[in-house]
């Protein structure tokens, strides 16, 4: 994998306290990965620790990363996606605790034209794996269109 030379807030469209990731470390044509040190000022923080529950946001996340950092090495800017669904998020641990890295990474499985994917998502600890998921997401050709088409009821 190749080293990422982005901050994480140029490749992922969050801001502020929903930017959970801290950086981007690495990624390819269909692998990525991200870390988070959990620490006090995290929007979850619960004051020892962030739920595991998170952890589903986290993979998100790091999606939403690896998708922004292929804009950018194709010249565009990224753009926003939505979290469908999860399948099999399980987790060996019922909270992150303060001061632990997370390694976040996540492979592709799937992606059809539309911006259907799949993602098979891991989350480590002191290099072992204590969450995995399938992430199902969907990132629209034109957001805009698709968001006022599928807007009120």
């Amino acid at each position: 994998m190749k080293p990422i030379e982005y901050a994480i807030g140029d490749i992922i469209p969050h801001a502020g306290k929903m930017l959970l990731l801290d950086r981007a470390i690495a990624g390819n044509d269909t692998h990525f990965e991200c870390e988070v040190t959990i620490s006090a000022d995290n929007l979850f923080f619960t004051g020892t620790g962030v739920g595991a529950w998170v952890g589903i946001e986290y993979m998100a996340q790091t999606v939403a990363a690896w998708a922004g950092w292929q804009a950018r090495l194709a010249g565009q800017t990224p753009k926003i996606g939505f979290l469908l669904g999860s399948r099999r998020y399980s987790c060996s641990v019922s909270e992150f605790e303060l001061g632990q890295v997370l390694c976040i990474r996540i492979s592709r499985s799937f992606q059809a034209d539309n911006g259907l994917g799949q993602f098979d998502c891991h989350i480590l600890i002191d290099q072992q794996e204590v969450a995995q998921a399938a992430l199902t997401v969907f990132e629209p050709l034109d957001v805009s269109a698709f968001l006022a088409e599928h807007a009120g009821g």
